[in-house]
């Protein structure tokens, strides 16, 4: 099989011809201070794992008076081209004084305007300010918040240019700045986790508002898909795992709104990959009754999930794909490669039973030994059924 078979058949829960080897996003960081900034494919030709392309492109609707931010010189992570109209528009300021590099960015409506602040180190970007300060702020986003579309052309460009080498992924878009693909995941990034897990308690008819107008969007762009040769999309995110909320508070807030999603991406011929980096042992069979393809991250205990991935296999293996399970801070760091090894064969003999399981780190990596690499693909690639 070619990596795209090998994908393909474990995404539909069918053997292949080995263990599907592979790793979720790769940190810039990493391969500039590891691999003198060698680009994800050349690190995946490097070590032998079966390549993943992640490819965003939005477009907008120019008769709603849609268009690209002049503003934006280069997307963030999980960003694509950001689109404004004469009512949504965008700018950004420097904040000097700071540890780290400190940026506000603005968004300009005629009643308002909404700001956020990031900060950022060498690894990644994080929030010292919500956009969403006050509850009424969400009725700037119901009066003029716009919704991207997908770029279906520069997709399947993409994908032909891509070929059989790999998986060729996508997400569902976040909110502008800053954000993540799950409906309760960006309301996280936007008003705060804790903030959001108190207004369930507080305000639960606000919250059920505000993460209704977060799926609309998301929904104009998903029922955009239709055509797009995406092999699968990721939704989800740790916000909505047992580690951080309730088992209830993800059956009232988060499936209702995510399952939904699924549905439309379905129906226009996209597979799903559902991402909960965290406590996921709880909430297993709600997250595979919002129907995903595929469900991620399967974080061991020891990286601050829960995961038995023996016992999920058990209980959801025969209705989703799982991808993830490895512990990458233990075993691409500070052991011998035979305990790497030894490792990518218990995950092997716990989930890879009938087929359905691609070995991936349990989401991102900054640090490795990259012989502990090389050890965990090549041990992968001599897991045969």
């Amino acid at each position: 099989m070619n990596a795209k078979e090998r994908f393909r058949n474990a995404l539909e829960r069918k053997k292949t011809d080995r263990l599907p080897v592979t790793t979720h996003h790769l940190m810039t960081s990493f391969l500039k201070n590891y691999l003198n900034r060698k680009t994800d494919q050349e690190f995946f030709d490097l070590f032998g794992l079966d390549p993943v392309t992640w490819v965003i492109a939005h477009t907008f609707d120019a008769s709603k008076g849609e268009y690209f931010d002049p503003t934006q010189t280069e997307p963030g992570f999980l960003e694509a081209h950001r689109i404004c109209t004469d009512n949504w528009r965008f700018s950004s300021e420097e904040i000097k004084g700071n540890a780290y590099p400190t940026t506000r960015l603005k968004i300009i409506t005629p009643a308002k305007t909404l700001s956020m602040v990031l900060q950022s180190d060498e690894h990644t970007t994080w929030l010292s300010e919500h956009v969403i300060k006050e509850k009424s702020d969400i009725d700037i986003l119901a009066k003029y918040m716009p919704a991207p579309k997908c770029d279906v052309t520069a997709i399947n460009i993409a994908a032909d240019e891509f070929g059989n080498r790999g998986l060729l992924r996508g997400h569902i878009p976040c909110f502008d700045g800053f954000g993540q693909p799950g409906c309760w995941q960006d309301a996280a990034c936007m008003y705060g986790i804790e903030n959001l897990i108190m207004a369930t308690f507080m305000d639960p008819s606000w919250v059920h508002v505000f993460l209704s107008l977060l799926q609309e969007r998301k929904k104009v762009f998903v029922e955009s898909l239709k055509g797009a040769k995406y092999d699968i999309l990721e939704l989800g995110g740790g916000d909505a795992s047992t580690t951080v909320i309730s088992p209830d508070i993800f059956n009232t807030y988060v499936a209702p709104y995510d399952a939904p999603l699924i549905k439309a991406a379905h129906d226009a011929g996209q597979k799903i990959s559902y991402h909960t980096c965290g406590g996921m042992m709880p909430i297993l069979e709600d997250i595979a009754a919002m129907e995903p393809d595929a469900m991620e991250t399967f974080s061991p205990p020891a990286m601050g999930g829960d995961t038995n991935l023996e016992e999920a296999k058990r209980r959801i293996g025969d209705k989703v794909c799982m991808i993830g399970g490895f512990d990458q801070f233990h075993f691409f760091t500070g052991c011998s490669e035979s305990d790497t090894r030894t490792e990518v064969r218990r995950c092997f003999e716990a989930a890879g039973g009938n087929g359905g399981f691609i070995l991936s780190p349990s989401d991102h990596f900054f640090e490795a030994d990259l012989n502990l690499i090389s050890a965990f693909a090549d041990e992968a690639k001599k897991c045969i059924y």
